[in-house]
């Protein structure tokens, strides 16, 4: 078993909606609440083990708040510390500020439900959300995430996995309504005949009202999307499946069981990076790592990672937005800064009180070659130290009457050498840089020989250069990684002056006191002592003043990670993906997506993609069953994609809604969804395709791109032929990828041919 399973207080989670179950249930009230349509499963023979267990993890809920709310008042409370002692207290205090928050947002309903062994079938293991144990020792949850727990979601019954049944629990305001028992053994019916319904919790859940966030799916986790979830992270995992198969639930699930799994991916190893389509399924899924028990997973979509994301622009040039999808134009970035790292060719003598120094061609060539692999303008203190360095060396200081900082000061005034510096090695903005790849012909073409002229000519702007299209966002992400940030070189030259100031000002101090000390008539082992304490190296660290220094926020999105998980990758790029690459250097992904839903094409087969984009050690999961979609609107969306991709990979629905898919007029629309929201107290209805709609609470209004990855009950389509320009592969997947969010409803509006 993990090592982490047998602590007794949690992982970390988030809280970002409190349930009204996060008190906890005192041992007098029943954890179960079935409705009167249910009684037969309030059977004390059937619930019994579980109200027990259930009295005793409420108790120990309490138990474990109170202790661990005592443990960081103490800890709150103790001295800040400095260094590593500093840190490890902060790492403590989020620590168990992340377990009190796991604890009080959930109460006995961290509980997902419990399984039986066929070997032990007096004894049954429960399972949830992370492990719990009490004072004695006794292990009353097993973390979801842990290989003891693995049979619960796992097993089926052709491979029941050493289980005689399982439960699983249906939670409704801190209590049971409802629970399900699967039985692996054939002679085990009679003991469960009351709750073997005829729908399995999973079935159940499948026809349940929507609401604006993702919800929650943990306890109903089916086999094959669990064996992906638990699959090693060595190498790209590509999980490819259509509409309704749950691969959004599995790239979440599985970011979360990965950082609890493998040591090799967390947090202080860089952690996990989750990648969505955008902001609306960004908001939707917000809730589902918390509850899972990480709250420590980055999450963004691809224009998050540059600055000019969130304000750029869809390339309006279908050929400039090709062009600038290649990987070989994020490429050549590498070729546009080398450009301004070419050593002079001539060299030059340098001035000092004392001297003069050469400085040769190859001084300069050896000098620029000392930070190798360093971003440019981080590389920039480097070189400049270096060349000061050779300088030096070449001084004739054979009377030793000139200090090694006296002459780099005196090196460092000498103007022509910092103009020749600043002239051959300048500081670098990514956003310049690619402005002039915009705007200067000649500088594109030595950078990306490969173009032709024509090429050239359509990826020059005539405007303004530093309007930003989302096609902008690989290159500028390139040279923003490739140069470094212009202003930590700046912040850096600032905080050494700073230094400088205060070490001169702090000897002047030391000289000083200790001309105090010796004026007093100390004397002996004691003023000798005391002497050696101010000149010591201790006592100047403890005279520098911190609060002059400027410190930078960190960019928590820069990287690297661990691992990186990406939801809808049929839609990246290959120069997209280069962005995610150099956050990567581990080359481990799980890659989540449906060559069918790519608005762009998707010829080639996954393998053939992802290693012209440079990765290797590919693995493909495939998931084939359509658990959301029902065979009612999948029969209407199947040939609306076939007639564009013949070999689209179309799941197969496992239920029937009963509802059939309604045509209509767009004049409807507004009866539709009066008729609708007066029979559905509950649930979520989404208008796509009509900008001009206003959404209110319950009804959204998108484009069918940004629906990608969300459901709703009821969905309405206005004039989906005219989708993505009408024909072609780009229409043909965004009427498919519309139709496909409906869960129980699909209504097709149509205005009047004119």
């Amino acid at each position: 078993m993990n090592a982490r399973t047998t602590t007794t207080s949690v992982t970390t989670m988030s809280v970002t909606t409190m349930s009204t179950a996060s008190t906890s249930t005192s041992t007098s009230t029943s954890a179960f609440a079935l409705p009167d349509r249910l009684s037969a499963k309030a059977d004390p023979k059937l619930i019994g083990r579980d109200e027990r267990h259930f009295a005793a993890l409420a108790e120990c809920l309490e138990q474990s708040i109170a202790e661990l709310t005592d443990r960081l008042d103490a800890q709150r409370k103790a001295p800040g510390g400095t260094g590593r002692d500093a840190m490890d207290r902060d790492t403590e205090i989020h620590r168990l500020t992340a377990r009190l928050r796991a604890l009080r947002r959930f109460g006995p309903d961290l509980c997902l439900g419990h399984m039986v062994s066929a070997d032990d079938p007096e004894q049954a293991a429960y399972v949830g959300r992370l492990g719990l144990t009490d004072s004695t020792g006794r292990r009353l949850l097993l973390d979801w995430r842990s290989p003891a727990a693995e049979p619960f979601f796992g097993a089926t019954h052709g491979n029941p996995m050493g289980l005689a049944s399982r439960r699983r629990y249906r939670w409704t305001d801190g209590r049971i309504s409802d629970y399900w028992d699967e039985v692996f053994a054939s002679d085990g019916f009679d003991g469960h005949a009351a709750a073997l319904d005829d729908q399995s919790a999973f079935i159940a859940s499948l026809g349940s009202n929507r609401s604006p966030r993702m919800r929650d799916v943990l306890g109903t986790i089916q086999a094959d999307q669990d064996a992906i979830i638990r699959a090693g992270s060595r190498g790209a995992l590509v999980v490819d499946g259509g509409p309704g198969t749950g691969k959004t639930v599995v790239a979440l699930h599985r970011s979360a069981y990965l950082l609890y799994a493998d040591p090799r991916l967390g947090h202080r190893r860089g952690g996990i990076l989750f990648v969505g389509p955008h902001r609306p399924y960004l908001a939707y899924v917000a809730d589902v790592l918390p509850s899972l028990g990480e709250e420590g997973v980055q999450t963004c979509t691809l224009r998050d990672l540059v600055d000019e994301g969130a304000s750029a622009a869809v390339e309006a040039d279908p050929d400039v937005a090709r062009l600038k999808s290649s990987a070989n134009l994020v490429k050549a970035i590498e070729k546009a800064v080398a450009f301004y790292e070419e050593p002079p060719t001539q060299g030059l003598t340098v001035s000092t009180h004392w001297s003069d120094v050469r400085l040769t061609a190859a001084d300069w060539a050896v000098a620029f070659e000392a930070a190798p692999g360093v971003p440019h303008n981080e590389a920039r203190d480097q070189v400049w130290d270096e060349l000061l360095t050779i300088l030096a060396d070449k001084h004739d200081n054979d009377d030793g009457g000139v200090s090694p900082d006296q002459l780099r000061k005196s090196l460092s005034q000498d103007r022509e050498l910092v103009t020749t510096f600043n002239r051959a090695w300048p500081l670098l903005e990514a956003a310049d840089l690619v402005g002039d790849l915009w705007s200067v012909p000649a500088y594109l073409r030595m950078c990306a020989p490969w173009l032709s002229p024509d090429e050239v000519r359509k990826l020059q702007r005539a405007d303004d250069v530093h309007a930003w299209t989302v096609s902008d966002l690989p290159i500028l992400d390139a040279a923003r990684q490739r140069l470094g940030d212009p202003e930590a070189a700046r912040r850096r030259r600032r905080h050494a002056s700073v230094l400088a100031a205060q070490r001169e000002r702090m000897t002047q101090v030391v000289d000083n006191l200790i001309d105090a000390v010796r004026d007093s008539g100390a004397d002996g082992d004691e003023g000798e002592g005391l002497v050696r304490m101010l000149r010591g190296q201790d006592a100047k660290v403890s005279l520098v003043d911190e609060s002059e220094l400027t410190v930078a926020e960190p960019d928590l999105l820069a990287g690297p990670f661990a691992h990186i998980v990406v939801d809808e990758a049929q839609e990246l790029t290959d120069a997209e993906w280069q962005m995610l690459l150099l956050r990567c250097p581990s080359r481990s992904f799980t890659i989540v997506g449906d060559r069918a839903q790519a608005r762009h094409g998707f010829t080639e087969s996954w393998e053939e993609r992802l290693e012209r984009i440079g990765l290797d050690r590919i693995s493909l999961a495939s998931l084939s069953i359509n658990y959301r979609t029902p065979e009612e609107i999948m029969a209407e969306a199947e040939p609306v994609i076939r007639a564009a991709l013949p070999d689209a990979n179309v799941p197969t629905s496992i239920r029937s809604g009963g509802v059939p898919v309604v045509h209509g007029s767009v004049s409807e629309l507004d009866a539709v969804l009066d008729t609708w929201l007066a029979s559905h107290a509950d649930g979520i209805a989404c208008v796509i395709g009509d900008p001009g709609f206003r959404a209110t609470s319950r009804v959204r209004s998108l484009t069918p791109v940004l629906s990608k990855g969300l459901e709703f009950d009821l969905v309405i389509l206005v004039d989906p032929e005219r989708f993505g320009g009408g024909e072609g592969i780009e229409g043909a997947v965004d009427r498919y990828v519309a139709m496909t969010r409906a869960t129980q409803q699909l209504v097709i509006l149509t205005s009047p041919q004119r």
